[in-house]
């Protein structure tokens, strides 16, 4: 399943950027990130995310939580949002 992951920083992208930088983006294993794009003002990253275990995002979401607020969207494709629109 898919999630977009969007990250408020709360101390400014900078701290954000050196921690990715120093200890990696830290996901655990079954955790995949599939791309990400950061608004114009650098407060906000959206991050698309793939896993079969959703308990994945926790522990990875404890690593960033002291820099990063976060929300986490569970996604559905076009195709099966019509699908349950339309009750198909």
């Amino acid at each position: 399943m898919r999630y977009m992951v969007i990250e408020e920083f709360v101390q400014g992208a900078r701290p954000v950027y050196e921690r990715a930088r120093d200890q990696g983006r830290m996901f655990p294993a079954g955790l995949e990130y599939v791309d990400s794009w950061v608004d114009e003002r650098l407060e906000r990253c959206f991050q698309l995310m793939e896993t079969d275990d959703p308990g994945l995002i926790d522990p990875w979401i404890a690593e960033w939580s002291d820099l990063v607020r976060f929300e986490v969207v569970p996604l559905l494709s076009s195709d099966d949002a019509a699908r349950r629109a339309l009750g198909d």
